[in-house]
């Protein structure tokens, strides 16, 4: 009975979204900081996301950044989660990291 109430349900609810982060990349180093492309996967595309770490004073710094950009393969995404990020690193400069916050967005 329940699963006739759930399925009953769920007609009406609509279709779920897949959201699920892809296989992680390997790094690529731009200004003593390392970008981890990571590109989010919703339904039959990729959102462009990613994340950039850099070690000050022995710690990892990480800031996060998604964005509205969307591709249809996770290859594109990944490439362009690196720009995007190298863009933010050179428009940001030291300030990027300057709060000392471990983790947050960028």
């Amino acid at each position: 009975m329940a699963s006739f109430l759930s399925s009953l349900l769920s007609m009406f609810s609509g279709p779920k979204s897949e959201t699920a982060p892809a296989r992680e990349a390997e790094p690529q180093m731009h200004a003593e900081c390392r970008i981890y492309p990571a590109p989010i996967k919703e339904g039959s595309q990729f959102r462009l996301a990613g994340r950039i770490e850099k070690d000050v004073a022995g710690e990892t710094l990480v800031r996060t950044f998604v964005r509205a950009d969307m591709f249809t393969s996770a290859e594109d995404a990944s490439e362009y989660a690196v720009r995007k990020a190298q863009q933010i690193i050179d428009q940001n400069g030291a300030s990027l990291f300057s709060d000392g916050a471990v983790s947050r967005s960028a």
